[in-house]
């Protein structure tokens, strides 16, 4: 591979904002003053929606939608200045995070900068009007890059922003040619050599739509050609079936195991069960105990894990994309220790480096970790199951996410509503 990954990734928290419905102050500021809480809960990356001016032709609602952009180079006049956003930056690095952005390339808004002084670089459709691929899009106009001049324009603005920034996420970066995010990030890395970058990598629906319609679209396989991260709509279709028939579960367990030999040896997969385009977890999910069963399993499962602001309230309306519509933070619903607690179990080298096992996956989730002489078991009771074989000897033992004692008996443990997080040795496998 032309690129070198950092491993250490998947110990990482991601911490997904939408600047405009984060605060009552909806800009940079509202989300410097919520930092301390954000780094509490053990976040390891910032990762802001797009941070541009919205176009206002075909606008979509009122606000419209932040992957609509008008001037790559400038901010949104409504979140602050440049100096607002790298006094964002700054006080992330003070507190030991880093800031990724969303760069969004594919398109632009159809009252961009670009298609006023480029026309030239867009597509049209065969009446010569400009035009998308994907028709729902209907606020934005793609860029055509077969011109190597939209190449090199692009390049150097990531050039720009890669000074300053610790990552990308770049939208739906498998429309674009893969050569192009491997030339770019050559191009990044002479300034920032260790910048992030993660891909919206799509699900295989749209990959087979895409190209049914005569386009290129990358696999996931292709992407890490460039990238370090993946998104997980690989499999993510599979984790909503199961979310509407239980029986479907072993299905979607079998799916996140699969990766591990489709995939590069050094893979890293986004483990993100809810997003900005995704409705909430909370919304799906049976009650509150089911809820966190799937958050600690979000945590466990090998690679990074990503919240989406408000999930740790267990806030189930998703915001609104296109209009104000503030996240109701609620405190009485908090889950933020639970997951500093998860984060911190996160940065073990076990989940860098370890060997990675899949147990079980009818009913409960039972997965397992070893590196070096050590020997991690995670067990998930997703189907309220009263109890499960564990590949543990018979003891007594500690369960990470509360303390508890647990007892394997006969081979077996008695499961409740809470996860169960075994941390021991080689010794005591069964």
């Amino acid at each position: 591979m032309a690129k070198q990954t950092d491993l250490n990734i998947r110990s990482y928290t991601f911490y997904q904002v939408f600047p405009r419905q984060h605060s009552q102050s909806q800009d940079f500021k509202g989300v410097i003053k919520d930092l301390d809480r954000i780094k509490q809960m053990g976040v390891d990356v910032l990762y802001l929606l797009p941070i541009h001016p919205i176009g206002e032709v075909a606008r979509k609602g009122s606000k419209g939608s932040p992957y609509s952009i008008v001037d790559y180079y400038q901010i949104h006049e409504d979140l602050g200045t440049l100096e607002d956003f790298q006094k964002l930056i700054d006080e992330a690095h003070q507190r030991g995070m880093k800031v990724m952005i969303d760069i969004v390339f594919n398109h632009t808004s159809r009252d961009s900068k670009l298609v006023k002084e480029h026309s030239d670089w867009f597509y049209k459709n065969s009446s010569g009007e400009f035009a998308n691929r994907v028709g729902d899009w209907s606020d934005i106009t793609d860029l055509d890059f077969r011109k190597r001049e939209v190449w090199d324009y692009l390049i150097d603005v990531l050039v720009y922003w890669g000074k300053m920034v610790d990552g990308f996420r770049c939208d739906v970066a498998p429309l674009l040619p893969i050569d192009f995010w491997v030339k770019a990030r050559q191009a990044v890395e002479k300034v920032n050599p260790d910048l992030i970058w993660l891909t919206e990598s799509v699900h295989f629906s749209f990959i087979k739509y895409i190209r049914d319609m005569g386009y290129d679209c990358s696999s996931d396989s292709q992407m890490y050609d460039a990238f370090d991260i993946c998104y997980d709509y690989d499999i993510f279709d599979y984790m909503g079936d199961y979310l509407k028939d239980p029986h479907k579960l072993s299905r979607w367990l079998e799916e996140i195991f699969r990766q591990e030999v489709v995939y590069p040896k050094n893979y890293i997969k986004l483990r993100s069960f809810e997003n900005h385009d995704q409705v909430r977890l909370r919304s799906v999910v049976r009650d509150h105990d089911h809820f966190m069963q799937m958050l600690a399993l979000n945590f466990f499962i090998k690679g990074p894990a990503m919240i989406y602001a408000g999930m740790e309230h267990e806030i189930s309306h998703r915001p609104d994309l296109f209009e104000d519509d503030l996240i109701p933070w609620n405190k009485q619903n908090s889950v933020e220790r639970f997951i500093e607690r998860l984060a911190k179990l996160k940065k073990q080298p076990l989940f860098v480096d370890g060997n990675y096992h899949m147990h079980h996956h009818q009913d409960v989730a039972v997965l397992s970790y070893t590196y070096q002489n050590q020997f991690m078991v995670g067990i998930f009771n997703l189907e309220n199951k009263a109890e499960i074989n564990v590949p543990l000897i018979d003891g007594q033992y500690t369960n990470f996410v509360d303390e508890s004692i647990v007892t394997v008996k006969d081979g077996k443990i008695k499961l409740n509503h809470q996860p169960i997080i075994i941390d021991t040795t080689k010794e005591h496998i069964k």
